[in-house]
């Protein structure tokens, strides 16, 4: 595993374009540009899983005993947080997709 430094940001960079496709999924759902929503849906969790999949091998070196966190604990707690609210985002604009879909059929 590199460093505790690089694989915080690697868990921040993927997490945080995560976040971003999920904004602009929303944006273009409401601007009624589905395929476009969906797309970035699909982009947005392949990052998201790869946040994932970073953090998670993290926690399981620090399960471990392999992990001294020493300086880096505030800058991993910082990716934690970012890798949930990028979570959240993905679920609300999930929500926000739906919701757009219901309303532009019942105007049309």
């Amino acid at each position: 595993m590199d460093n505790l430094e690089t694989v915080a940001f690697q868990i921040i960079s993927n997490v945080g374009s995560a976040r971003s496709c999920y904004i602009g999924a929303i944006q273009a759902a409401r601007e009624g540009r589905r395929e476009e929503a969906q797309e970035l849906m699909r982009e947005g969790k392949e990052q998201f899983v790869e946040g994932h999949h970073i953090h998670m091998d993290l926690l399981t070196k620090s399960a471990e005993g392999g992990l001294d966190m020493g300086a880096w604990g505030m800058l991993i707690m910082h990716a934690e947080d970012q890798l949930m609210s990028a979570e959240a985002f993905g679920i609300l604009a999930e929500e926000f997709m739906e919701l757009y879909e219901l309303m532009y059929k019942k105007e049309g």
